[in-house]
């Protein structure tokens, strides 16, 4: 599943297959291309429980690692399909944290539309390839997610209106994401590349980073309130409502297979799936055959984790819960798969879309739950603080 290059330099030490075949060679580069991999594949999932650090752990991951293959003068061939997969992965890893952790019903609100946003204009440049719908639709749920996690380090967000964090996303959107998504996908500029043609660049950013600080640190900081409590890094607890399986369980039960949130999670899961069609080789599929699919997906899995909730056999394991999704879906792929010719799927692909859609409803189906219990007992609106932002 990982990319090697024939010929690649090999590591002097030799790994055996088994104490009577021959032994085998390592490539520096695959072990290289391979630790980037579960890297990016493993540190989002650091994010519904250490959402700050996860999340720019995840962003400087995702930023470095053609650096990291560089170092090694490597170019994996067919990385960039797997490079964009994984950062539409780990954004919904941290979509789906906000279900478990956000107790700011405005925030969440939010946040979804953002994400939501984004998920769609990426779905529509995958499809036609004009770059300038991600200037259009630009990411700026990543940045609003690491500010809400900011706030909720020192002070309570459910005490901000939604006045405040649609200031916050507005001023992320127009001075953040605006000029670094036309840097990046319209001017298609390299960093590197301009920082050594106008050296007067550097010394600029610096400049405007330390007015950025004194205006935060001599206009927004008086005008904040006083933090609530002393600096947090883990998410908060779970809500007493939906700590254990059985209270879940009930939640679901209720929902049932057809509700809103099981047609938002069609809508996000048939997204990720159409992204991961067009960048990933080796599934000869057309996108509308693979959102039908993936959304047939959705409400299989839905139904099932109704009968299972209702009749009460779960089990508060995620590792175990996840297996026995990721078995289900494993058998509904390799039934598509034969319904539509073998030949179209490649197995490999398949596979890399299954784990990660799985993982994907897995956590919405254990996380909606709480957030439909944290936001049962929310504040309203008009009990919040209206934080002054101007």
């Amino acid at each position: 599943m990982i990319p090697t290059a024939p010929g690649a330099a090999t590591l002097n030490t030799t790994v055996a297959k088994h104490p009577w075949q021959p032994e085998a060679t390592v490539s520096t580069e695959t072990l290289v291309v391979t630790a980037v991999v579960a890297a990016r594949f493993f540190v989002p999932l650091l994010i519904p429980r250490f959402p700050l650090p996860g999340v720019v752990a995840a962003l400087v991951l995702d930023a470095a690692d053609q650096s990291i293959f560089a170092a090694f003068g490597y170019d994996p061939p067919g990385y960039q399909g797997y490079d964009k997969a994984m950062d539409v992965y780990y954004l919904a890893i941290a979509y789906m944290s906000t279900l478990r952790n956000w107790t700011s019903p405005q925030a969440y609100n939010v946040s979804r539309f953002l994400y939501f946003y984004r998920l769609v204009g990426v779905t529509a440049f995958e499809l036609s390839g004009w770059r300038p719908l991600l200037l259009i639709f630009p990411n700026t749920f990543e940045y609003f997610f690491i500010a809400y996690e900011v706030v909720r380090a020192r002070r309570n967000p459910a005490r901000y209106s939604m006045r405040f964090w649609l200031w916050v996303a507005a001023v992320i959107w127009v001075f953040v994401k605006l000029p670094q998504e036309w840097w990046i996908h319209i001017a298609q500029l390299d960093f590197t590349d301009e920082l050594a043609a106008h050296p007067a660049l550097g010394p600029a950013i610096v400049v405007a980073l330390l007015a950025a600080a004194a205006v935060y640190w001599w206009v927004v900081r008086p005008k904040l309130s006083p933090p609530a409590w002393p600096l947090r890094i883990a998410a908060d607890p779970l809500p007493e409502q939906a700590r254990t399986w059985q209270q879940r369980a009930v939640w679901t039960a209720q929902a049932g297979a057809w509700s809103a949130q099981v047609l938002e999670k069609v809508v996000l899961v048939g997204l990720i799936g159409v992204i991961y069609g067009e960048v990933l080789p080796g599934l000869d599929v057309t996108s509308f055959q693979l959102f039908c699919g993936l959304a047939v997906l959705v409400f299989v899995n839905a139904a099932v984790a109704v009968v299972i909730a209702r009749h009460r056999f779960g089990t508060d394991s995620a590792l175990l819960a996840f297996a026995g999704r990721l078995v289900l879906n494993v058998g509904l792929v390799a039934l598509a798969r034969a319904l539509v010719g073998g030949d179209r799927i490649d197995v490999r692909a398949a596979l890399f879309l299954v784990a990660m859609l799985s993982l994907i409803t897995f956590l919405h189906d254990r996380y909606l739950p709480v957030h439909d219990a944290r936001e049962a007992t929310a504040a309203p609106e008009g009990d919040v603080l209206r934080e002054r932002v101007a």
